[in-house]
């Protein structure tokens, strides 16, 4: 490929790189050039080979392993589990637009399941609201969630559109209450009938099952979640970094390990 005059040398660059990848000549998960090997076939400073390729990524064209180069992503969304987002904000950047479908919400008796009551410390009330919903992107089933709250955060959200907005922004937003941190557990999962039509997959479908309680100040829960992701159409992405007995501690990354804590007695 000759470079021409006039166009930015970092997106004739990217745009090469963009017409590889979708006509297949570069295929998922497949390694691109390296940037020394890309600076020396278009005689562009490494410079402008780092800017294509964060054109790239912000484009989720590709992801970056540090250390291993860039690769060629596949059509799932990816996400990273060092920020703690909502349904809407995992989707930003995607092109997709978020919403989602209500399916329920009421008052649930909990009083025979530890577990929620536990991960709610919602102390001897056995009372807590119940709401599920599908979660869409462009309008499409991503994930099936199933969320307990407090009483006293469920009565805050009814009323609102939960179609159109999430539970992170009406609680921040509008009552000035915020979403700390999440704790996490990820597992395997199938979907049964219910969940196979909501999602519109075939009954049995392996689905990736994500298990999050999200805390505001002082610890409080405001929700355990139980959130099944279609394993076609999310994959998430964690970068880890070794601790030796030489490491300097001011330097691990900005989150926590995830550790398997829940304890579900489904």
């Amino acid at each position: 490929m000759d470079l021409k005059e006039g166009i930015p040398l970092h997106k004739q660059i990217s745009d090469w790189l963009k017409k590889e990848i979708e006509s297949g000549a570069l295929t998922s998960d497949e390694k691109l050039p390296s940037e020394n090997e890309l600076s020396k076939k278009f005689d562009v400073s490494r410079v402008t080979v780092r800017r294509a390729l964060q054109t790239l990524e912000n484009e989720q064209l590709i992801y970056r392993c540090q250390g291993l180069g860039s690769f060629v992503t596949d059509q799932r969304t990816h996400q990273s589990f060092s920020i703690l987002n909502d349904f809407t904000e995992e989707l930003a950047g995607t092109g997709m637009k978020a919403s989602s479908k209500l399916i329920s919400f009421h008052q649930a008796d909990i009083s025979d399941r530890k577990d929620l009551l536990s991960y709610l410390d919602i102390g001897n009330k056995t009372i807590a609201i119940q709401l599920e919903r599908v979660r869409l992107g462009d309008g499409e089933p991503i994930a099936y969630d199933v969320t307990w709250m407090p009483i006293f955060y469920g009565q805050l959200i009814e009323g609102y559109d939960l179609e159109k907005t999430t539970i992170f922004s009406i609680l921040e937003d509008e009552f000035e209450i915020p979403i700390k941190k999440g704790c996490y557990r990820i597992e395997a999962s199938m979907a049964g009938d219910r969940l196979a039509k909501h999602l519109k997959v075939d009954s049995q479908t392996p689905l990736l099952l994500m298990n999050r309680i999200s805390y505001t100040i002082g610890d409080k829960p405001v929700y355990y979640q139980k959130r099944y992701y279609r394993n076609d159409r999310m994959v998430f992405e964690l970068m880890a970094e070794r601790q030796t007995s030489n490491s300097n501690k001011k330097d691990e990354l900005p989150f926590k390990e995830i550790i398997p804590v829940f304890r579900d007695n489904n």
